[in-house]
């Protein structure tokens, strides 16, 4: 006797098991396919290039990108290279001509929108539409980065209370941890700026912009290891960030529905703040709603607090290394606040501190991989390489800082070495070789139409708290070390040591 199964289930399960290798087996072959046909096959490749191989150094990419793109620049010198990561390959370019190449491409050809989207997985993380009118772009470049003469004793201010608060006052060597305590300093400033007292001293608000940045960072991360087909699934599945979105809103909502109704009431009489300014940008009815209003506020602070931070650590843990520059940058500033008070005007005239932090930055940014882009269409690169739709690029940053063709004595440490530069240039002196100044050689805020639009903030805010520290405060590292501590690396981010302390001396005679 043959006994049938009676499950229903069975039959149906085996079915769609089979159905299911058989597709993930054509999907293999059109993938095969396509990689053997893709343009992308004549360009040289760091590590494996096999379809499967590939897959070694994209596990190698996760800790060790930096490397791997140091050594793409050095085999192919400006030339692009390519890079295996989970999802996908990136072109790394390198020289100041293939910089040229990106910062001349049009919209249409090169997008950077698409590319941040795809880094950031801001569909699943901020959620869609923020990019469809980014008018809060228009605001850091126009009415935040304008009003910095006129708000810096709010800066100035806020540096101070930041520094009684988080530094003790107290006579001798006063221990911190470094990253920490400049990340709130930088949280407080940038919300004294943006949203003013009180919230920009509220704990609770401050914890929120402070995490954004990591919640985001580690979301789209996890998310980009996925193909594309599995991204939306993965996507819903990590609550994180809309949590951290979720508190941002109950601090920020009141704050800005008493904003609006204030601009609605009078609008030609209004503070210098965030709100005033996305108003003043605002092309669409929805922009003036609270809810886009205070996710504008979140991914602004985004955007700012944590690169902003970076360079800032990066340059005390520098000062506290190389003590043998603290004399004359000191000097410098003494002479040129006596001459010119304490403002921004001052800040610009800060030769050998913008140098020596322009330095900090050479050698210690925050990604080897920066100007990020996605190509739309066919691209013909200036040495002739074709770069098909849907290619990722990004240019290679770190390595070109450190090149000996573009800087002498390339990885030495030379604090002034910005400000030497700029001996007799005469009338050019205020922007040339300057941190702030884009160039095809040194791209640390990228170039171009898309670069860094908030850079002049960040850099008069690291500015007034790097004069600050050289006036009321000695600085070295736990135990007077003078070892430089070592970053942290992750894909091709490098992260400023988070477990090194920094120690901080009140200075009795000003």
């Amino acid at each position: 006797m043959v006994l049938r199964n009676l499950n229903p289930f069975s039959d149906f399960s085996s079915t769609v098991i089979h159905l299911l290798g058989v597709a993930t087996f054509a999907y293999a072959i059109v993938k095969y396919i396509e990689a053997k046909r893709s343009p992308l096959n004549g360009i040289p490749t760091i590590g494996h290039s096999g379809i499967l191989t590939s897959y070694i150094t994209a596990i190698q990419y996760m800790s060790k990108g930096k490397e791997l793109i140091q050594e793409g620049y050095n085999t192919y010198p400006g030339r692009p290279f390519k890079v295996a990561t989970i999802s996908k390959w990136v072109v790394v370019l390198n020289g100041p001509q293939l910089v040229e190449d990106v910062r001349r491409a049009p919209d249409d050809i090169l997008s950077f929108d698409d590319a941040i989207a795809e880094q950031t997985q801001a569909e699943y993380t901020f959620g869609p539409g923020l990019d469809t009118h980014p008018h809060h772009v228009m605001a850091i470049r126009s009415q935040i980065t304008r009003n910095i003469g006129a708000m810096f004793e709010d800066i100035s201010d806020e540096i101070l209370e930041s520094f009684k608060d988080y530094i003790s006052e107290q006579e001798g060597w006063v221990s911190v941890p470094g990253y920490a305590t400049f990340l709130r300093i930088i949280c407080r400033i940038t919300n004294r700026y943006l949203v003013g007292l009180p919230l920009c001293r509220e704990p609770g608000y401050l914890s929120v912009n402070e995490q954004l940045t990591i919640d985001v960072t580690s979301t789209s991360r996890t998310i980009n290891l996925f193909p594309a087909l599995l991204k939306p699934i993965v996507g819903r599945c990590f609550r994180t960030v809309r949590k951290r979105l979720e508190e941002g809103f109950r601090y920020l909502t009141p704050f800005v529905e008493e904003r609006l109704a204030q601009i609605r009431s009078d609008p030609d009489d209004q503070p210098n703040d965030l709100i005033t300014w996305l108003s003043e940008t605002a092309t669409h009815e929805y922009h003036l709603t609270a809810r886009d209003m205070v996710m504008r506020t979140l991914v602004i602070n985004f955007t700012a607090i944590h690169t902003t931070t970076m360079a800032l650590t990066q340059g005390m843990y520098d000062l506290a290394v190389h003590p043998e520059y603290v004399k004359e940058l000191r000097e410098e500033v003494e002479s040129v606040i006596a001459e010119h008070g304490w403002n921004k005007l001052a800040l610009q005239r800060l030769r050998k501190v913008d140098s020596f932090l322009k330095e900090s930055h050479r050698l210690n940014g925050g990604t080897s991989y920066v100007m990020v882009r996605k190509t739309l269409k066919n691209w013909t690169l200036s040495d002739g390489t074709v770069l098909p739709p849907g290619t990722f690029i990004g240019v290679a940053a770190d390595a070109m800082s450190k090149s000996s063709a573009l800087f002498e004595d390339a990885q030495t440490f030379k604090g002034f070495r910005f400000a030497e530069m700029r001996d007799g240039d005469g009338e050019l002196d205020s922007i040339k070789h300057h941190l702030v100044c884009l160039h095809n050689d040194h791209i640390i805020f990228g170039h171009g139409r898309h670069a860094c639009p908030g850079r002049f903030f960040a850099i008069n805010g690291i500015k007034a708290i790097f004069a600050h520290t050289l006036l009321n405060y000695d600085v070295q590292l736990e135990n007077g070390s003078l070892e430089r501590p070592p970053n942290v690396y992750f894909e091709t981010s490098a992260i400023p040591n988070p477990e090194a302390k920094v120690m901080f001396r009140k200075r009795n005679a000003i």
